[in-house]
């Protein structure tokens, strides 16, 4: 029996060990639940990440990997970035001639991850969040990376509007770290203007909600930004949730995404014209891929 392709997952960059600690726990879970598929992991996007995708990619290789699925670990596309996902593929394509690298649909938004938020909405509030009493008085502030590529702060909006449709919130809001508008701060005063129309019984407290996979330096720069909001404004209550992490809903849509590449399916982005979604929209193969078709699998092999 062939042996599958490889399974890369591919982070944007961060230099911060807990990012990094979460990625390599998401590797251990997927390599656990699946040992017949090789994983592994790494950064790409920025400088000096203590898990540089170039070196998976060379681990992989080492192993006697031939064939590789690319799954970027993202919620929206990236925009442009120094070191991008293409740039960093086609290297390893010029180091390793003969290697297939194909690239799939980052997760996001995937409905087993907007119940993943859920659960952390639920998670920051406590016993606050049990009834569809306690959720109607809820504002939600969607927080994302930013970019400066437009589709991908929709993205974002997407994900807010698929997480308010039937959960029962007051109203679930975005905002973004950086490179686009509004920010934490300017978010948070849309909440609070929101539930101030709602009258005295409506929305008395926001939940700061992280639409990120993995924590890291940006996920610490929302909360500074929320509890310096917060302490400003005293009369309204706000809560910090956790980022997703590396749960088996990521790792079960992780796997979804991987199977449709080896299916040769075509891949589901998030945008409109269904292939703007991951890194910059890297989604042909590289190295020997682009002569053929090799990442399908034989009958006994699925």
């Amino acid at each position: 029996m062939t042996t599958p392709p490889a399974l890369l997952i591919a982070g944007h960059g961060t230099r911060d060990e807990g990012g990094a600690a979460a990625l390599h726990a998401l590797v251990r879970l997927l390599a656990a639940r699946h040992p017949e598929v090789p994983v592994a992991g790494g950064f790409f996007g920025t400088p000096a990440s203590s898990l540089p995708l170039d070196g998976a990619i060379d681990g992989l290789v080492v192993r006697g990997v031939p064939r590789i699925v690319v799954i970027p670990l993202l919620t929206a596309p990236t925009g442009p970035v120094p070191d991008g996902l293409p740039t960093v593929l086609e290297r390893a394509a010029e180091r390793h001639p003969g290697l297939v690298l194909a690239v799939g649909a980052e997760p996001g938004p995937h409905p087993a991850l907007l119940d993943a938020l859920e659960r952390r909405l639920d998670e920051a509030l406590g016993s606050g969040a049990r009834t569809p009493a306690d959720r109607a008085r809820t504002m939600v502030l969607l927080v994302g990376r930013g970019s400066t590529d437009p589709y991908a702060n929709a993205e974002v909006a997407r994900a807010a509007r698929l997480l308010w449709e039937g959960r029962g919130f007051a109203g679930v809001e975005t905002a973004f770290v950086s490179q686009a508008a509004p920010d934490v701060p300017a978010g948070l005063d849309r909440c609070q203007a929101l539930a101030a129309t709602a009258g005295p019984g409506g929305p008395g407290r926001i939940v700061v909600l992280p639409y990120f996979l993995l924590p890291g330096g940006p996920v610490e720069r929302l909360h500074m930004q929320a509890e310096g909001w917060a302490m400003a404004h005293p009369g309204i209550q706000v809560f910090g949730a956790t980022v997703i992490g590396p749960e088996p809903e990521l790792a079960d849509v992780i796997m979804e995404r991987y199977g449709a590449v080896v299916a040769g399916e075509p891949p589901l982005g998030g945008a409109p014209d269904g292939g703007r979604a991951a890194a910059e929209d890297a989604r042909p193969a590289y190295g020997a891929a682009s002569q053929s078709a090799p990442l399908t699998t034989g009958a006994g092999e699925r």
